[in-house]
């Protein structure tokens, strides 16, 4: 008996050695599975992030942008001016503010790099006067400010050029009247009007609306240039538009006015139509405007404060024209939502 229960003790041990050989050879083999898994994810990402890392540079040598830095600021700024509108337009007109205000100091620092004479206590003090008075007041009020604006503009420069005795010629002089004038007329009075539409009934959504009309035929235009521009628009004043771009920005106009009109507006989506079409055309004829002017200036952008945007007015130039396009489309196309 003894020697019966001797023989068997061995020959029990092996198999539970076995098994647990078995589990742990198991055990190895599922965590060398699992950093194979993992150092292949890892060169993907990497691999991955390299790729995009050279379109990205491919992308900055043609555009002069950094894609990335473009995005995440547009991102930013896109939260802010969403948020205000959905929540409380006062905290747009608070924000529309301050944009106005570093876009009209910006221009007129530009302009004064270039040796125009610009004076800036009038210009940037009108700008805490137009858009209040857009957003407060009727629209009559706003052309009577934006009459007394541009009278104040002029006897303002003619005499600082009177007090500067410097014989400056007559058509320096002229030149820089019109050219302030025309910063009023480009900053301010424009986001005032922005700001007569907000204070209508319902204006925010068409506020909202034509921004992001005016964002997605740029960002249109910009992915359709990047991808398939072979044909330059105006060589002359922006020489990295195409027609391919415009095309692309046609066509993401129309959608974006279609789907705001029905969702957003509750207008007819033909309206849609109308309101994607003539916002592409102000936004446009805006950003060729302003592509034109710092053509003529001799710069590339405004400023750099927006950093892959360039300068406050580079975001503002197919957008502030739009405001004007919107207010009137607003008299014109709202009466149809109530229909």
């Amino acid at each position: 008996m003894s020697d019966a229960s001797d023989e068997s003790e061995p020959g029990d041990a092996p198999p539970a050695r076995a098994g647990r050989g078995a589990g742990h050879d198991s055990a190895a083999a599922f965590h060398e599975h699992v950093r194979a898994a993992r150092s292949e994810l890892e060169q993907q990402v990497a691999h991955a992030r390299d790729q995009f890392g050279e379109a990205n540079e491919r992308i900055k040598q043609r555009t002069g942008r950094d894609l990335i830095v473009a995005i995440l600021v547009g991102l930013a700024i896109g939260a802010v001016v969403i948020a205000s509108l959905v929540f409380l337009k006062g905290a747009f007109g608070i924000f529309a503010l301050g944009v106005a205000l570093l876009g009209t100091f910006e221009l007129c620092r530009a302009l004064q790099a270039s040796g125009r004479r610009i004076d800036l206590v009038p210009q940037i003090a009108f700008v805490l006067v137009l858009l209040p008075g857009g957003f407060f007041f009727d629209l009559w009020a706003l052309w009577v400010l934006v009459f007394v604006d541009v009278a104040v503009v002029i006897v303002w420069r003619v005499l600082g050029q009177m007090i500067a005795q410097d014989a400056r010629r007559y058509g320096d002089v002229l030149a820089d009247v019109l050219i302030g004038v025309l910063v009023q007329l480009y900053v301010p009075f424009l986001a005032g009007l922005a700001m007569v539409l907000l204070r209508q009934e319902g204006g925010q959504w068409w506020v909202l609306s034509f921004i992001i009309i005016a964002v997605a035929s740029d960002t249109g235009a910009y992915a359709a240039g990047v991808a398939f521009g072979r044909t330059p628009m105006a060589p002359r004043i922006s020489p990295k538009k195409t027609w391919e771009g415009f095309g692309g920005a046609f066509a993401a106009a129309l959608i974006a006015g279609v789907l705001l009109a029905w969702l957003l507006l509750g207008l007819p989506w033909w309206a849609g139509l109308i309101l994607g079409t003539v916002v592409l055309a102000t936004a446009t004829a805006g950003d060729l405007g302003e592509s034109m002017l710092k053509r003529d200036l001799g710069i590339k952008d405004m400023s750099s404060w927006l950093p892959g945007h360039g300068g406050v007015l580079d975001r503002l130039d197919s957008i502030l024209p739009s405001a004007a396009a919107a207010l009137a489309l607003f008299f014109v196309l709202s009466p149809l939502g109530a229909a």
